[in-house]
């Protein structure tokens, strides 16, 4: 008799097993994989979602996401995100609809490494946070279309899903979904080789060559950029870089000033340039330090006195000693295909 009672609860342990194995976010949960100390970008539109049956689970005590005196800001279409944090990390998630006037609301939570809940079902998370439309303004501070968010982890990994919703019945918006992962452990996603051409520099002269992003490739590493030793651009303006990158090897003779323009045959083409000056031609992003490395992209807001266009522009110098310098193309926001031309000029 003690052999046949333990069937069943042998029966109920591997039901519960390949429960486990069998357990994920639901199909309408779009999977992001967030790469550590760098930017990842993702579109979406609220019209790929739904309006939640309800949001009392935002204002449990066992969530504390937002209040429900805050439930319009989230009453339109809602689209979901997953992706992981790992131990010893920082995120950043910030939302940027593609108009401005689109008043949208982003939430994020930390859960178990094995538990799979989404909202309105949401029993209990780890943390949850979330920005919204101020009703009012706040001392000392702006807010304009876009949303932030941060969470954290300190020993354990967490499974992360993130909520864009609709404000005020909002059913459809394209959007952006930008991840800033901060963290200790490192990019192991393995590096293709980077296309590069050479491209030869005149003084007194102007060269151009055509190209295009998809010749290129991803840099998955950008850490090189925001190196005390390189200072090409902060790690706060790596999603002006995840698209694809081309090279261009050049020289700067000594006792002279190259100036590279980048021109996307498209004005709408988002692109960005950087290049920097050394003894010998470092690649990234493998490069340790430079002589000089300068930078340019679309700005984030207007600069007093100053327009800007989609063309791009960099100035390096030489005086007693010349250089070889490394030219870099890259799409911003992922942007992996468009046809650009590089000016050259040496004085």
């Amino acid at each position: 008799m003690k052999n046949y009672k333990k069937i069943p609860t042998l029966f109920v342990v591997l039901l519960f097993m390949l429960g486990n194995l069998a357990a994920q976010f639901p199909s309408n949960v779009k999977k992001i994989n967030a790469k550590p100390n760098a930017i990842t970008t993702v579109k979406g539109n609220l019209s790929q979602g739904a309006v939640l049956s309800n949001l009392q689970w935002a204002s449990s005590s066992q969530n504390a996401c937002f209040p429900a005196t805050q439930n319009s800001k989230f009453n339109g279409n809602h689209v979901f995100f997953s992706t992981e944090i790992p131990p010893y990390s920082e995120m950043f998630i910030t939302i940027i609809p593609d108009d401005k006037n689109a008043n949208m609301s982003i939430y994020a939570y930390t859960i178990g490494k094995t538990s799979y809940y989404i909202p309105p079902k949401l029993p209990r998370c780890v943390s949850c946070e979330a920005e919204h439309k101020w009703d009012r303004a706040k001392r000392g501070k702006t807010q304009d279309h876009t949303r932030t968010v941060r969470l954290n982890a300190i020993k354990n990994p967490y499974n992360v899903v993130i909520g864009i919703a609709g404000a005020d019945g909002l059913k459809t918006g394209s959007f952006t979904v930008k991840i800033d992962l901060k963290s200790r452990e490192t990019n192991n996603a393995v590096q293709k080789p980077l296309k590069r051409y050479k491209a030869t520099s005149v003084k007194g002269a102007t060269k151009i060559y055509k190209g295009n992003l998809s010749d290129g490739v991803v840099i998955n590493d950008l850490s090189w950029a925001a190196k005390s030793s390189v200072a090409c651009f902060p790690a706060t303006q790596n999603d002006k870089f995840t698209g694809n990158h081309i090279i261009y090897l050049t020289e700067l003779p000594a006792r002279s000033v190259m100036t590279v323009t980048l021109v996307p045959d498209n004005p709408n083409s988002n692109m960005s340039l950087y290049a920097y000056s050394a003894g010998t031609h470092k690649m990234v992003p493998g490069l340790s330090s430079c002589v000089s490395c300068e930078a340019d992209y679309k700005w984030d807001r207007p600069k007093k006195g100053k327009t800007q266009d989609h063309t791009r522009s960099v100035r390096l110098n030489a005086i007693t000693n010349p250089y070889k310098v490394v030219i870099g193309v890259a799409g911003a926001n992922g942007l992996k295909a468009g046809s650009f031309k590089i000016k050259i000029k040496v004085e």
